[in-house]
């Protein structure tokens, strides 16, 4: 009976690797006993930031076997995205938007759902039992069961690391019925370097594998509503969505492995600053159409954009700011304002 668990085990790993991921170990749902306290202590002190929902769900966030009860294993999966080109090369083209790398092709949720579900079905095909897919939307800790199965360890940037390959992946997991032999959980070899902790631009790291959300310019762009604060406009740089510092300095990188599908490489690259102000509600999701951009909507990309052309230094920019001072959002007009005033402070010809 064991040997034939671990066969099925086998074919279900190598099944995910047919399928484009990475690496698929496995976990129990009960593995990651620590995440409640950690996850409560991360609410209390507020560092969710306006990401309401994570202390809504916390105890389904806080304990996996809680979101299904029936679930006796956990697949967890990983899918590269590694970038082909060096994405921080855009920050020294302050004219030109900077787009995180997981952005910047399709949207990686229908992507790594669509495999997910293909290998569920041929896991109830081939072994029986019930499963349920999930990949980022739910609230599953993710990171904490990836290294829970070995996938990888959560590094002082708090992402999932690997020693084969890097920390460019997606995460995805299946929750099945069936008992598979749980892998031995990945220990942490991050050693003394820092680099993901220096290179953050706004500090957003209190301490070692600790993230103040409200400080993160992933978060401030994407998930943050409103105006950014005053001090942190000019730390945004030219980035309009996300950012890959922490990510991109990670010297186990060098084991990265080139990305699953061609989707996820650049369609949208580094656009000029003065096209994406101009963008209304309409062009926007053109533009974006089937863009994990797309997601935050008009008013809040142009204040990212409104935000990078204020840091850009170029005071041409400044007439495209203007024809917005006066925008039905008022996050927009006065994210058009700053800029006006900051290029006419710092600007150059």
């Amino acid at each position: 009976m064991e040997q034939e668990k671990q066969t099925l085990k086998q074919r279900i790993v190598q099944r995910a690797l047919d399928e484009g991921f990475v690496m698929a170990r496995v976990c129990r749902p009960d593995a990651v006993p620590k995440v409640a306290d950690r996850l409560a202590t991360f609410v209390a002190q507020g560092r969710h930031g306006q990401m309401g929902w994570m202390a809504d769900r916390m105890h389904w966030r806080s304990d996996p076997a809680a979101l299904w009860p029936e679930a006796k294993s956990i697949l967890m999966l990983a899918e590269s995205y590694a970038p082909d080109h060096d994405p921080l090369a855009v920050l020294e083209q302050p004219t030109r938007g900077a787009v995180s790398v997981y952005a910047q092709g399709r949207d990686y949720h229908d992507i790594v759902k669509k495999r997910l579900k293909r290998l569920a079905r041929w896991m109830i095909e081939e072994a029986g039992g019930e499963v349920k897919v999930f990949v980022d939307t739910a609230p599953v800790p993710e990171k904490a069961l990836g290294q829970a199965a070995g996938l990888g360890w959560q590094g002082k940037h708090t992402n999932l690391v690997s020693r084969d390959w890097g920390n460019w992946a997606f995460l995805g997991s299946v929750f099945t019925t069936l008992e598979l032999d749980a892998d031995p959980p990945e220990v942490d070899h991050c050693g003394s370097c820092r680099a993901c902790l220096d290179v953050c631009p706004t500090d957003a790291f209190p301490g070692p594998y600790q993230l103040d959300a409200r400080r993160c310019i992933s978060y401030l762009t994407i998930e943050h509503k409103g105006p950014v604060d005053f001090a942190l406009r000019p730390l945004l740089g030219n980035r309009i969505y996300g950012c890959d510092d922490c990510l991109a300095v990670c010297p186990w990188n060098k084991f990265a492995v080139a990305a699953s599908d061609i989707r996820y490489l650049g369609v949208v690259g580094a656009p000029p600053l003065a096209d994406l102000a101009v963008l209304d509600d309409a062009a926007f999701r053109t533009r974006f159409s089937g863009s994990p951009v797309k997601r935050i909507g008009r008013d809040r990309f142009v204040r990212n954009v409104l935000y990078a052309i204020g840091n850009s230094g170029d005071v041409k920019l400044a007439a495209v700011a203007r024809t917005l001072c006066d925008d039905p959002d008022e996050t927009v007009a006065d994210a058009a304002r700053w800029a006006v005033t900051q290029l006419g402070a710092t600007g150059r010809e």
